[in-house]
């Protein structure tokens, strides 16, 4: 992993920035960490500034004392976009990341050019059916509070988000950010999604939105994308063929073959920085 910048104040946050350009901010996953935009950071550098943050508690990110408020993750990101002095960025998500930049919006759209919203759902109990619901606790929550460690829940998690065809690469880097995990931050952030729903505030959402959803994601499948696609006014689907939750991890050329496009045609909305 790279040596990353640091992003002062309680809690400090590592943050990767590559090229000059529009600023482009990627939002990693409950099970990721800034490694995990890696791929897209490389591909989109040659035009546009692009930002991955561990998000608190994650990677080379500090800890926080007490239990979340999921609206922290918001108010870090206003922090990160002020230390940058970027008015507007293209924001990137994905799952936990998305659910960051639903949660963002209501209180600072103004700060967002684009939005892209990956493989995710707007509200945990109001989006997912109750199976899903109680597998999402059972393969993340349970195997840690009952002793487990991060290594021997890491399989079976795997298995879950990954498509049939995954690539051993993709494997092994979505196994590296789940033994990279902060373990009770990890719990911490789990407690807060189970009671996140921003469902009933996507519709307000008034800046292009791309959706990005993997063809056989079983967590957040395709057809949550076409209700949020529906909710939206500004928004387009598209679907990384043979990917699961983890898309842009999986299939890399095709997700960043659906999001270069996208930010290409509303590169000057953000702010440009120079190195």
């Amino acid at each position: 992993m790279t040596v990353p910048s640091y992003l002062p104040g309680k809690p400090a946050l590592a943050y990767d920035r590559t090229g000059q350009g529009p600023a482009v901010i990627f939002l990693h996953g409950i099970g990721g960490n800034r490694s995990s935009w890696r791929t897209q950071g490389e591909a989109l550098s040659g035009h546009f500034t692009t930002i991955a943050w561990d998000a608190r508690g994650y990677g080379a990110s500090d800890d926080y004392d007490g239990p979340l408020d999921f609206a922290s993750f918001a108010a870090d990101l206003v922090r990160l976009l002020d230390h940058l002095k970027i008015e507007k960025a293209h924001l990137v998500g994905l799952s936990m990341g998305a659910r960051i930049l639903m949660d963002f919006f209501p209180n600072h759209g103004e700060r967002a050019a684009t939005m892209t919203l990956c493989d995710c759902f707007s509200g945990f109990e109001a989006t997912l059916t109750p199976d899903k619901q109680a597998e999402f606790i059972r393969l993340r929550q349970k195997p840690l509070l009952e002793g487990k460690s991060l290594a021997e829940m890491a399989p079976a998690l795997v298995k879950s988000l990954v498509g049939p065809n995954c690539s051993d690469d993709g494997r092994a880097a979505l196994t590296e950010s789940i033994l990279a995990l902060h373990v009770e931050s990890y719990l911490k952030t789990i407690a807060a999604s189970v009671g996140f729903d921003r469902s009933n505030d996507v519709s307000a959402i008034d800046v292009p939105v791309q959706l990005i959803y993997g063809e056989h994601d079983r967590l957040t499948p395709p057809a949550i994308g076409e209700t949020l696609l529906e909710k939206i006014a500004d928004a387009r689907l598209g679907i990384v063929e043979d990917a699961g939750h983890l898309s842009n991890l999986e299939q890399p050329d095709r997700f960043n073959g659906i999001l270069a496009p996208f930010l290409d045609q509303h590169a000057s909305l953000a702010t440009s920085l120079t190195l």
